[in-house]
């Protein structure tokens, strides 16, 4: 089995090494696949692993943009001018000043967000269920608001950063690749994460929070932990995403509630909540969706995209993989005992 599992990774590296190469068009449709996958698992850490479910993940993404914008232009440039409405400022980026920039704003952002939802999280994770879930999104809205009407980066019209330089299609693969990284990078941590005992503490939280802090565990830190981890990545995400999009502003881009905030949760419900696989399963199976209702549905692709939803909610409670494994558990490994009929009635 170790070693099928073995091959089994190895082909998916192979395959994602392969794939901006083999699908040269569809470049910037892979890398934002990579991105969906980011944040479905780094949604499920706190939404399916310890039963949080949080509507306001968005606000890491946005702010990880902002954060690595701040940094990239202020290690260069004075950000109130470069952000000026007025303009008339003419900004170059050497190529030395662009990667390191980008390479600086991305640990800034997450390690920003990281110290962000500790505090957001020490208020919030007072809330339980769908309170929690309002009041997260309330901060994400708050947020995007409060930046879109401050001035010194941007207000309403938003941050116009440097062009990759070099080749668009040179572009396309790199940014592919920064993606693919992070995102390699993030569900072997959380594959690894999951089997520790801090993994079983998040399971713990999930079924009986109360029963867990009665067993001596400080459920409060490993849910600001939890979250943390989550922000981090999904930080370091936004921040790729700042600089791949070129220009992006506060409500439609960066704190964009009801897209990207909305899709990271429904493609963990496609997939199954509180698996390793389900968020990746899911995210796949929601881009390919997504994309196929954009380019053939035109003005239907928002109801087809509400009709997946209801039909994952009313038919699939436990998503793709809770169905297999019901349907058919021997694919996972569980031995299923079936009793000699004839023997049955003997008795």
């Amino acid at each position: 089995m170790k070693v099928n599992i073995s091959i089994l990774y190895t082909g998916l590296l192979v395959i994602t090494f392969a794939a901006p190469f083999v699908f040269p068009d569809y470049g910037t449709q892979l890398a934002t696949l990579w991105l969906m996958i980011i944040v479905a698992l780094t949604w499920d850490i706190t939404g399916g692993q310890m039963g949080y479910n949080s509507l306001g993940n968005i606000f890491f993404y946005g702010t990880g943009m902002y954060v690595t914008a701040v940094v990239a232009i202020g290690m260069v440039y004075n950000v109130a001018d470069y952000t000026n409405a007025a303009g008339g400022g003419i900004f170059k980026f050497t190529e030395t000043q662009y990667f390191l920039g980008m390479f600086l704003g991305s640990i800034a952002a997450g390690i920003f967000c990281a110290v962000c939802a500790v505090i957001i999280g020490y208020i919030t994770f007072g809330l339980r269920g769908p309170y929690f879930a309002i009041g997260t999104l309330g901060v994400a809205i708050a947020a995007g608001e409060l930046v879109s009407n401050w001035d010194w980066v941007g207000g309403g019209q938003g941050i116009a950063l440097p062009v990759f330089p070099g080749d668009l299609d040179d572009g396309k693969i790199f940014f592919y690749f920064a993606f693919a990284i992070l995102g390699v990078l993030l569900f072997a941590f959380v594959r690894w994460l999951y089997q520790t005992r801090f993994g079983a503490a998040l399971n713990a939280i999930r079924d009986d929070e109360e029963k867990a802090e009665g067993m001596g565990i400080h459920t409060l830190t490993y849910k600001l932990i939890a979250w943390a981890i989550a922000a981090f990545f999904v930080g370091v995400a936004g921040s790729i995403s700042a600089f791949q999009l070129i220009h992006f502003e506060p409500l439609e881009t960066a704190y964009q509630t009801i897209n990207l905030g909305i899709f990271m949760v429904v493609c963990v419900l496609l997939g199954g909540k509180g698996t390793l696989w389900g968020p990746v399963i899911g995210a796949i199976m929601f881009h390919v969706f997504k994309e196929v209702t954009w380019n053939y549905l035109l003005g239907w692709q928002w109801v087809a995209l509400g009709a997946l939803i209801v039909v994952t909610v009313v038919y699939f409670q436990d998503g793709v993989l809770g169905w297999l494994k019901l349907k058919k558990p021997e694919w996972f490994g569980v031995r299923v005992e079936q009793k000699d009929m004839r023997a049955e009635a003997a008795e």
